[in-house]
Parts: structure tokens; sequence; C-alpha cells
């Protein structure tokens, strides 16, 4: 790459930035601006995110009607390939909200392309090793000891979810390249669709054809190829994209260890706080009652999950928000997005906490009419509510560390957060003090909380003037000849 090639744009921007005048407050106008804008684009990342949730949950719902045995092999499975894929998948494509989100602020609308190419090559080859961990996931559950037929259960359609592993990770870089241009409409849309495609080949191939739970599994990866494939259709020819999007480019496949800088901590920041959720499942199942506890550890998530759709969306608005202005070098706007997006998230948590605690009743009949288990959520639902808050804020604030390009910091705050504090905290409270499954929850939500802090003094005491030239250097020194890109 040649040297001058970004060193004069990157003085250019830097004066920029010196010339800006610093504003101690904002005006009602820029704030309710602000405000509009995270809401148009929070909208969207939610529905997709809660579409995209259904996809599995569709599956497990239609394998639960063809009895325990394959959804006990179906759930685990499940919970597996979350741990050792899907997760990794998602947390890798987040770096792209890093890399284009900036990008497409400082208008080097070609390097856009560039950075979904290199980020669709890594994520394919690192779904190799990953397919070979799920091909072997009978074998890994028997040698950890678990039920021979289950294993078996789990692993068949541990095999059948690979096809879908592929087209998850190249979705998870179309979805990041459409939100950092805060193109959203498409994404609903190529979502909704394969929403109903995903249904529709759940009932032919579970219940009309009889494939059982490899049909299920197998109707996932369809859903996730048309996806793609819509997305990529419009990607494609869309006048929206023309300027981001000039084809292939031999740049695509270049300096893929320059996205491994933020992609690797980007995957690790998500699947450390991921894996210490998935810990508390193995806890449960060893306390006294196993099936009582996980039976509430089971409804517990997926309750947490569902709800943090919200904050999620939140903080995937903040972090196009946040990465666009400081791309562009407007940091005033940065730190509006980012107080904009905590106030939006700390009503939204309020809120949800309350209705959880009101409705604790007629939520767990949902999910069962077994009576000992919905009084104990009943008890839980307080603590879930209380953990809802910490999600909430921690989830926004990881939407701004995309946007700034802190996944290395994060990395090292979840590890502490969740590995120092939370699950020692959790394994003390249900064996020392005898709290069984409310004491996993509560220990987790010190780890959650602990989380949420350190990265709101991290974000409190950013420099933002500081942030934004750290950022027009690292978009710069990943640009390349506009005449060089195609």
């Amino acid at each position: 790459m040649d040297q001058e090639h970004y060193s004069k744009p990157l003085l250019g921007s830097s004066l920029v930035i010196q010339n800006s005048k610093i504003r101690l407050e904002f005006n009602v106008t820029e704030i309710f601006t602000e405000l509009k804008q995270q809401l148009m684009l929070a909208g969207p990342f939610i529905l997709v995110s809660f579409l995209q949730y259904s996809f599995l949950l569709t599956s497990i719902m239609f394998i639960g009607h063809l009895g325990e045995l394959a959804l006990s092999g179906a759930s685990m499975a499940t919970s597996l390939a979350s741990v050792t894929g899907f997760s990794f998948m998602m947390g890798m494509g987040g770096a792209l909200e890093t890399f284009c989100g900036q990008a497409y602020g400082a208008k080097q609308y070609d390097m856009l392309g560039v950075h979904l190419q290199r980020a669709m090559a890594v994520l394919m080859l690192t779904g190799i090793p990953i397919s070979l961990i799920w091909a072997s996931t009978g074998q890994i559950l028997t040698y950890f000891g678990q039920d021979l037929e289950i294993s078996e259960q789990a692993g068949n359609y541990a095999r059948w979810l690979i096809p879908s592993l592929f087209p998850y990770g190249l979705l998870q870089c179309q979805i990041r390249f459409l939100q950092t241009q805060n193109n959203t409409k498409p994404l609903m849309i190529s979502t909704g669709f394969a929403s109903l495609l995903h249904v529709l080949c759940c009932w032919i191939l579970v219940s009309k054809l009889g494939f059982g739970s490899s049909g299920a599994a197998l109707s996932v990866a369809i859903a996730y190829w048309i996806n793609v494939l819509i997305l990529g259709i419009y990607i494609k020819f869309s006048h929206t994209c023309e300027r981001t999007w000039l084809g292939f480019s031999k740049y695509g496949v270049r300096d893929l260890a320059g996205f491994l800088v933020l992609g690797i901590p980007s995957a690790l920041m998500v699947c450390l706080e991921h894996w210490s959720y998935e810990f508390l499942v193995l806890i449960s199942g060893i306390l006294p009652n196993p099936k009582l506890e996980t039976s509430m550890m089971c409804i517990s998530l997926s309750t947490i999950s569902l709800a943090y759709r919200i904050p999620f969306g939140l903080g995937s608005a903040v972090s196009t928000r946040v990465s666009n202005e400081l791309g562009a070098g407007k940091y005033e706007a940065a730190k509006l997005a980012v107080w904009v997006a905590l106030s939006l998230v700390v009503t939204e948590v309020v809120v949800i906490g309350l209705l959880l605690v009101a409705a604790h009743g007629v939520w767990s009949k949902l999910y069962t009419d077994e009576i000992e288990v919905v009084r104990y959520m009943s008890v839980v639902m307080p603590v879930l509510a209380l953990s809802n808050v910490m999600d909430g804020i921690q989830g926004v604030l990881s939407g701004v560390a995309r946007g700034c390009g802190w996944q290395k910091i994060c990395t090292l705050v979840n590890l502490g957060a969740y590995y120092l504090v939370g699950l020692p905290c959790a394994i003390t409270l249900t064996f020392l003090y005898n709290l069984g499954g409310k004491g996993l929850w509560m220990g987790i939500i010190c780890g959650s909380g602990v989380q949420a802090a350190l990265l709101l003094v991290i974000t409190a005491r950013t420099n933002w003037e500081q942030e934004a030239k750290k950022t027009m250097n690292r978009v710069y020194y990943h640009s390349i000849p506009t005449n060089m890109v195609s």
C-alpha cells in the first residue's frame, strides 16, 4: 500500500477536527434530531433481531411435537452450536460495524465493499473447523458423560445444522454492510420473507414429509441461504449500494490479518459473555431437584434472550451513529449519540422490568403448566428484571464500543466481569449460601453489573476529539486507491 495515499487525507481530516469548536452542551433540536435518527435505525434492527432469533426457536417448536428424546437432542445440539459457532460468527461480523461504519462516515465508500469481502472470506474459512466440531457433536457429548440416546440425537441434528453455518456467517457480514449505511429496509424485507419461508419449510419437511429433526435443521439452512441470496441481489443491483459495492476485488482477500485484529476480539467479546450464561445451565443440572432448576433456567434464559432483542437493536443503532460520526470527524455528534442511546435504554429496561415482575404468573404459564415451576419463576422474576437492566445498559455500551473499535478493551472487561466476578459469585451464592438457581442468577448479575459499570466509566472518560483522530488513522490506513478497488 502506498504510504502517500493515506497520509495526505489523514492530515486534512485532522485539521477538520482541530478547527472544530468544543461545546459543553447540546440544544434541544440536536437532541431530538439524534433521538429520531436512533429510533428510525433501532426499530428495524429490533425486528430483524427478533425474526432471526425465531429461526432456531421455530425449528425447536416443531421438533417438540416429535417427542421428548428428539426435543432433548435438538435443544442440546442448538446450545452447543450457539456456543461454538453462531455466537462466534455473530461476534466476528461485529468488526464490520467498526470498519464499514467509520469508512462510510469518512466517505471512503469504496472500502465498504473491500471490508465486506475480507469479512466474508475470514468467516467462511472459520466455518471449516467449526463444522468439524459440529460433525463430532455426538462423540463430544458422549465423552462428557451425556445420555447416549440424547447424544446420538444431538449429533444428528448438529450435522444437519452445518449447512446453515456458512450462510449465517455471510448474513452477518451483509447485515453489518447495510446497517452501517443506515440502509435498514432491505434487512426487514429479506428477513421477514425468510422467516415465513422457514415456517413453511418446517411444516413441509417435518410435518408432511416426515424428515423429523433433520428436516427442521435443514429448514434453518434454507431460510438463511434465501436471506443471503435476497440481500446479495439487492447489494449487487440496488442504486443505494452503487458507491459501496464495486464488485469483487483482489483486495478483498488481502490483509485478512488486518480484519482479524478486530475480528477475533469482537468474537471473544460476544462469546465470553454467552459462554458464561451457558455455564449456568450446566451448573443447574447438578443442583438438588435438577428438573426444577433446569426448567427454571431454560425459561429464564429464553425470557432474557427475548428481552435483550430491544437493547441489542439500540446497541446496533448507536454503533452505526457513533462509527459514522467519528468517521466524519464529528466527535461532538458521536458523544451526543452515546448519551441519547443510554437515555433510551434506561427507559426501556425499566418499563420491561416492571412488566416482567407484574406479569410473572401469566408469562411462566406460557412455558409450562407445572405449578412448582410457575411458583419458582415468581420468585426468580424480580431477579431477572434486574438482570435485564444490567444487560440493557451493557448492550448499548457494547454497541458504542463496536462503533469506536474498542473490542480489545471490551474483551478484557468481559473476561474479568464474568469469569473473575460473575461466575465465582454465582457458585458461591448457589453452593455456599444454598440459594439454588436464584443464586446463579444473582451471581451472574454481579458480573453483568461490573461489565456495565466498567464500560460506563470507559465511555464517560473518553476524549471524543482524540477518538475521532484515531478513527481517521484507522480509516485511511486501511484505504486503498479508488482506481485499484475493482
